[in-house]
């Protein structure tokens, strides 16, 4: 990739970015919360990063070009005796124009998306310009599939 662009995440389109993403993999964060979270909290203790990796690629398959989508060999679990764990996963998403490095975060009633990194192969000067490349490349990353009857 080309130049580099670190987020400010106050800023509006690192929020527009992160909504962008979301959205993007709804679907495969609705296949990622069929797993157990017992079996992220062990997979993540025991450091079997190969394990969520599979779980996310085959997640991913029916709704995301191949590759587009990957588990980055990291993340965090929190668990205490009185709340629902929340489950933190450390994730790639490589398209043609932009990579995205960001966590997602999975609990029992919501998941969010909070991006680390984001690198533009030629970023333009204009944010909302690189808001809508971004768009555009998660769209043209998605299967499509037959209508629904």
């Amino acid at each position: 990739m080309g130049a580099q662009v670190m987020l400010n995440v106050r800023n509006k389109h690192a929020a527009d970015r992160e909504r962008l993403v979301a959205n993007g993999i709804r679907e495969v964060v609705a296949e990622l919360r069929l797993v157990e979270a017992i079996d992220y909290v062990a997979f993540l203790r025991m450091e079997a990063y190969g394990n969520i990796a599979d779980i996310v690629e085959s997640s991913a398959q029916l709704y995301l070009q191949p590759g587009a989508l990957r588990f980055a060999d990291g993340g965090e679990v929190h668990l205490t005796w009185g709340s629902a764990p929340t489950i933190d996963l450390d994730m790639e998403l490589r398209l043609p124009e932009v990579s995205v490095h960001f966590r997602l975060s999975l609990s029992a009633t919501r998941a969010a998306v909070h991006i680390n990194y984001i690198a533009f192969g030629e970023p333009d000067t204009e944010p909302t310009v690189n808001t809508q490349r971004l768009a555009q490349s998660i769209e043209a990353a998605r299967m499509q599939t037959a209508p629904r009857i």
